[in-house]
């Protein structure tokens, strides 16, 4: 059949496989077994012919052709190249092909160098990490162009080696070409130099000594062609810096790297990234009783647990405390952590053989530059949890731009933990290390001195923040840079508590009764913002021992009022805040103390309201009421007003409540009245929310619903979060009653949330019966 083609094709023409003066040159063979097939078809022999030919077996030259032997003996290529009458050119292509075939086989073949390290038979737990490394396997590399490369991070004791030695032998059937391991000595003084880890892996890669490049580069880049070629897994294991590590890393193909490092190498561009960090309790105590094996049936499982936790979850200090009692068969599980639980003698404990945790740690404090490991040292001072730069600059010496620069540090090496707020904490077992240099390091007159500094910082900073809250608004006077607005030091004294506070027990313990009698009284107007926080009880009872010590009973007896206020609003205890009344207005009647007078009335009315005493509490509130305005104290004044609409409100007398509030909300909203900004910004959404009860106790649910709503918002913005709980509450009720069923579940469900923040859980629980419970 004629085609479209041959209809067009010029009469003279040929088809293109006829025209011998234009055949393409035949390319080179790029194998032996290419060559090798090639030649013997020209030359029109079967293998069977060719083996008659040359000796050589058809079998040996059936392997050839297929690729099975790609480098024969000189003496068979010889023969076969008699055997196939090959001309010079022909015959020099052929010999070279089977040398490089030789050379290639040499490489490919196993060395037995770098070889991975045994697994341990009681690893543990991990299980998201080892599927986050097989995933990187699987997926890492695809695009053209990209290395696969994984960096696991994490500090001295998280297991990084032993984790990626696990996951490497996991890995071992996806890499044909090898699994290869190397030791970089990253915390070593002296650590692997790149030439030399070059020389070790192109070595175990198979690469003789006379091919071994001289210069670096070129070691490197014989080393990523190889790694182009084959299917390899390199695990770089203990790396100390971007330098050391870029030459090693594969260039792209099928080859991956697993890095481990206490340093975070954020220099490295292009890899993938794992941070490891301390076990889980219940893994960690999976661990131990792994590694305990058949002894730990005898051991409490409540001591293997108690063991773990006081290990931190590091598999290093668990594995040490493993081996201590499996070396040890007669000691107990609740013996040792005994011992664990005194931490004076806790990192002493934590050894085994050549194991130490302390050791562990110490390679990473070498590392450190002198004003970090100055600073890593005096961070074991600070009283709490966590700290930020502000405070770590005033420990270590520094300026706030080198306190950034050496916690940066800290971090990279992994004796510290950072967090997206900005703060910084220790690992309990390396605080307890840190502890150790500052002791070996500094003398008892230094660590005084910092002490005695940080804790004068931290009672200055908290008094600073506290009067910002007072009713005489604007910026109080701060020697040292502080917060710059109220929410910028409300935020200040919550995240900050547990330092602040043990500044403030530290400097009573000390005898420096002034500066603690200052910051218990800034915290006057600040309690009210954060009543339900459980540490002002010590916070007034240690400024009421202070004005004691001070003898200035007027001041003890703004304490004891202070105390009062504790146990009425947050504990709600009116028994108890009857009994600091008493005692304040004593002090405060014979120091003449007029205001202090006036807040003991105040705060018996509210005890005498919470006792059912109605009477009594809205004359000892109409009383402070009189005196707090005689005073020219309008704040104060309004407190005792909204009081006295409550004791209206208890006694049943609504409406008379209700004219009450709405008086209040008046007062508060004219400008010309004397209330403060801040005052007014605390009492306006607990005035409003009154509004909206009273309107609800009279029928008028949906005008009450309006009020309680707008007041909830701004007891949010206020930072309220005790009456705002309590009005949601109420608001839920008022939805249910109207038949907006479904809103007031929700409502519910919010004011369970507030309850439980604020630890108050039976509340809570209330609040989500209500919302589970049928219309």
């Amino acid at each position: 059949m004629t085609t479209v083609a041959m209809l067009h094709r010029p009469v003279n023409s040929q088809p293109p496989a006829a025209r011998h003066d234009e055949e393409l040159p035949i390319p080179a063979p790029s194998s032996f077994a290419e060559a090798l097939r090639r030649h013997r078809r020209a030359a029109r022999l079967t293998l069977e012919q060719l083996a008659e030919a040359s000796g050589v077996s058809a079998r040996t030259l059936s392997d050839m052709e297929r690729g099975r032997s790609t480098g024969p003996q000189q003496r068979t290529v010889t023969a076969l190249a008699q055997a196939l009458s090959l001309g010079e050119d022909d015959r020099k292509q052929f010999i070279d092909l089977a040398r490089e075939g030789r050379l290639r086989d040499h490489w490919t073949r196993s060395s037995g160098l770098c070889e991975l390290p045994r697994s341990v038979d009681d690893f543990t737990g991990r299980s998201a990490e080892l599927a986050w490394v097989d995933d990187f396997v699987v997926h890492a590399g695809d695009a053209p162009g990209v290395a696969g490369v994984a960096l696991i991070t994490g500090a001295a004791g998280l297991g990084k080696t032993t984790f990626t030695v696990r996951a490497a032998h996991v890995l071992r059937p996806s890499f044909p070409g090898g699994v290869f391991f190397i030791d970089l000595f990253g915390m070593s003084p002296q650590p692997l130099t790149v030439d030399d880890a070059l020389t070790q892996l192109l070595r175990a890669l198979g690469v003789a000594e006379r091919r071994m490049p001289q210069d670096t580069l070129e070691r490197a880049s014989l080393y990523r062609s190889l790694l182009r070629e084959r299917r390899v897994l390199v695990v770089l294991d203990n790396a100390r810096s971007e330098e050391q590590i870029r030459p090693l890393l594969p260039g792209g193909g099928p080859s991956r790297a697993l890095v481990t490092s206490r340093r975070l190498l954020a220099g490295l561009e292009g890899v993938h990234r794992l941070s490891l960090g301390p076990l889980p309790q219940a893994e960690a105590a999976e661990l131990l009783t792994g590694i305990l094996g058949a002894r730990g049936s005898s051991d409490d499982g409540a001591a293997i647990g108690e063991l773990a936790q006081l290990c931190g979850g590091l598999p290093l200090a668990l594995r040490i405390i493993g081996n201590r009692l499996v070396s040890r068969p007669g000691w107990q599980a609740a013996e040792l952590a005994a011992r664990l639980a005194d931490e004076e003698r806790r990192l002493d404990q934590l050894r085994a053989g050549d194991l130490k945790i302390a050791t562990a740690f110490g390679m990473s404090y070498e590392q450190l530059a002198e004003d970090a490991r100055r600073l890593f040292r005096r961070l074991a001072l600070v009283p709490g949890q966590n700290f930020d730069a502000a405070l770590a600059a005033v420990l270590g010496g520094l300026s706030i731009e080198d306190a950034w620069d050496a916690l940066d540090e800290l971090v990279d090496l992994g004796l510290l933990q950072d967090s997206a707020s900005g703060r910084y904490r220790f690992h309990d077992l390396v605080r307890l290390f840190a502890r150790d240099r500052l002791q070996e390091e500094e003398s008892a007159a230094e660590r005084d001195a910092v002490t005695e500094t940080m804790t004068s910082w931290l009672l200055r900073r908290a008094t600073t923040a506290g009067r910002w809250f007072e009713p005489a608004y604007g910026r109080p006077d701060q020697p040292d840079p502080g917060p710059s607005s109220p929410e910028d030091a409300d935020r200040w004294l919550r995240v900050n508590v547990d330092n602040w506070l043990g500044a403030l027990r530290a400097a009573a313990s000390d005898g420096r009764h002034s500066a603690v009698l200052d910051c218990a009284e800034s915290m006057l107007w600040f309690s009210d913002r954060w009543m339900h926080a459980p540490h002002w009880h010590e916070v007034f009872a240690l400024g009421a021992e202070s004005a004691v010590a001070l003898g200035d009973p007027a001041r003890q007896a703004m304490q004891l009022n202070l105390l009062a206020w504790v146990h009425l609003v947050p504990r709600d205890n009116p028994g108890t805040t009857l009994r600091y009344t008493a005692q304040a207005l004593d002090l405060a009647t014979r120091s003449g103390a007029t205001a202090q007078i006036a807040w003991s009335y105040h705060h018996a009315g509210g005890a005498l309201r919470r006792l059912g005493r109605l009477d009594e509490a809205t004359a000892s509130e109409t009383r402070a009421a009189e005196m707090f305005k005689a005073n020219g104290d309008i704040d104060a004044y309004c407190q005792c007003l909204g009081a006295l609409g409550t004791c209206l409100r208890d006694a049943g007398h609504y409406t008379e409540a209700l004219e009450q509030y709405r008086e209040l909300w008046a007062l508060l909203n004219d400008d010309r009245s004397g209330v403060t900004p801040n005052a007014a910004a605390f009492t306006r959404p607990i005035t409003l929310a009154r509004i909206g009860e009273c309107l609800g106790l009279l029928g008028h649910r949906a005008e009450a619903i309006i009020k309680l709503t707008r007041a909830i918002s701004l007891m949010k913005q206020a930072q309220l979060p005790v009456p705002q709980a309590r009005s949601l509450e109420t608001l839920a009720s008022l939805l249910a009653e109207e038949g907006r069923t479904e809103e007031s579940r929700q409502t519910y469900v919010r004011a369970a949330e507030v309850f439980e923040a604020i630890g108050d859980a039976e509340a809570g629980s209330r609040c989500r019966d209500l919302a589970a419970t049928p219309s």
